[in-house]
């Protein structure tokens, strides 16, 4: 005679579901290849290094693979949104215009991370995955925004040379940037603070006022097929490379910052 409902699932218990099932689940591969993992020392549970038969609790423990944190709990999604003009991120607007959380499924409730200006187009991140959130806006972890900026005139050399070395203001110097001439009157500028209006402040600093501003990448998240307004959902591949850059950047503390 055996303990427990007729039928239930072999691998859940009150103890916790096994590891290597809940990391199939979140798309790292079958359940033989996340036994490998385990087996090559490769994934952590709470700072520990798991063993074959570890049990985990998907809501509270922190889950680990080659030091990258692996959201394990049910229920998390992400989305990648191309932000048109004219939208503000937020999940509400007294002015009753429209907002980025209009344009996803209402259902599980995400929030953006990060935000865009109104007039700001281009990629932004949404998910229910708060501890993911917060290491991926967090501007301590480095993680990559790139911009491409229409801008009031022609920059120079010295002008790109300036952006890349930092520029002063008002709340104090920016970090060093990448700063390329990509066209007439067209910079690709990638920073990895989130400052207030950063990228256009930079811009109106050296004199090259924006006239069009357009997020074109978020660390390793880019989709030029992505057409304004639309949304899909990271794919497993886009997660585990998101994970593994946070994760690579280092770890930092506070609230995160705006991007604009």
């Amino acid at each position: 005679m055996t303990d427990g409902v007729e039928g239930a699932d072999p691998d859940s218990h009150p103890d916790g579901e096994r590891l290597q099932k809940v990391l199939a689940r979140v798309g790292l591969g079958s359940r033989r290849i996340c036994e490998d993992l385990i087996a090559e020392e490769r994934v952590r549970v709470n700072g520990e290094i798991a063993e074959l038969g570890r049990r985990v609790h998907p809501g509270t423990d922190l889950v680990e693979v080659d030091g990258a944190p692996i959201g394990i709990r049910p229920g998390l999604v992400h989305y990648l949104l191309n932000k048109p003009s004219g939208v503000v991120t937020t999940a509400s607007d007294p002015q009753g215009r429209p907002t980025v959380i209009e344009l996803v499924p209402a259902e599980p409730r995400v929030f953006p991370v990060g935000r865009l200006d109104l007039d700001t187009e281009g990629l932004l991140l949404l998910t229910n995955d708060g501890e993911l959130a917060n290491r991926v806006a967090h501007p301590s972890h480095g993680v990559d925004k790139e911009y491409l900026a229409e801008v009031e005139g022609e920059p120079s050399r010295a002008t790109l040379r300036r952006l890349r070395e930092g520029i002063d203001l008002d709340d104090g110097r920016t970090a060093p940037a990448q700063a390329n001439l990509v066209g007439p009157g067209l910079v690709r500028l990638t920073i990895h603070e989130g400052r207030n209006r950063q990228v256009r402040r930079m811009l109106d600093a050296v004199g090259h006022p924006v006239v069009r501003l357009i997020r074109t990448r978020i660390g390793p998240l880019a989709d030029r097929r992505l057409a304004p307004g639309s949304w899909r959902a990271l794919t497993q591949d886009e997660l585990r490379a998101l994970e593994a850059a946070v994760a690579a950047s280092g770890s930092g503390t506070g609230p995160p910052k705006a991007d604009r």
